[in-house]
């Protein structure tokens, strides 16, 4: 056991996360979609908060090597709009069980792979990035995956600029997100500690998503992501609604 959580949660957590990272170098996100259905399923008690911090600690390696084309304009609105979600989503994680926030995490992600797969195309505007950015403030408070909300924005954009733009908003988005539940009683010191722990997971995964990226069809790492992600959610639906 280390900090209360079995030996092989935790290594079962950082392959997802080791995973997680490489699709997130590759596409621009990634880390809660693969990472947040299978920690769940296998160490509840540590979701949101522990993918919320390592959702801190990815996009910041990131920025170390790359930080251009990032776009200010479009977080300027999204960001802000954050707020009133995260509001919603600590509400939600303070309210739910363990096993509601499972199925919510579940058909997050299902939710998330649909809309991703079909490459639903919503114009970027006002509008639009509030809108966006109060859905991710709910959804990343309460499950660790506030992602998808904006990636759907942004995915007709040149991919530095998606992945750069993604890394802003994953920084500060979760730092908003850690805060509130941190002020709610809901975060704990052994998630931040873990993720600590965790680091060399990202670290590895991000350089290994730089080698793969030169040679394996971006395409194709798509849509594997997408399949791994949609097993999983369902996996963790099925565990949750059955138990």
């Amino acid at each position: 056991m280390i900090l209360g959580v079995s030996v092989w949660a935790l290594l079962v957590i950082a392959l997802a996360l080791f995973v997680g990272t490489i699709v997130q170098g590759l596409v621009g996100l990634g880390l809660g979609l693969v990472g947040a259905p299978i920690a769940t399923l296998v160490a509840p008690e540590l979701m949101p908060g522990l993918l919320l911090c390592t959702a801190v600690l990815l996009p910041l390696l990131q920025l170390a090597a790359h930080r251009e084309q990032i776009d200010w304009r479009g977080l300027a609105w999204a960001l802000p709009a954050r707020v009133p979600g995260t509001v919603l989503g600590v509400w939600l994680v303070a309210s739910f069980t363990d096993r509601q926030l499972s199925v919510a995490v579940g058909l997050m992600v299902l939710v998330a792979v649909v809309l991703t797969w079909h490459t639903v195309q919503v114009p970027i505007s006002r509008t639009t990035l509030v809108g966006a950015g109060v859905v991710s403030g709910v959804t990343s408070t309460a499950t660790s995956i506030g992602g998808p909300p904006i990636a759907i924005l942004y995915q007709h954009r040149p991919p530095e600029q998606i992945r750069s733009t993604l890394a802003v908003y994953f920084v500060l988005g979760a730092v908003i997100s850690l805060l509130g539940l941190g002020v709610s009683g809901e975060l704990h010191g052994r998630e931040v500690l873990l993720s600590g722990l965790l680091l060399p997971f990202l670290i590895a995964g991000l350089r290994l998503s730089r080698r793969v990226g030169r040679r394996v069809s971006p395409v194709r790492i798509r849509s594997t992501m997408l399949l791994v992600c949609a097993a999983s959610a369902l996996t963790l639906l099925v565990r949750s609604l059955v138990a």
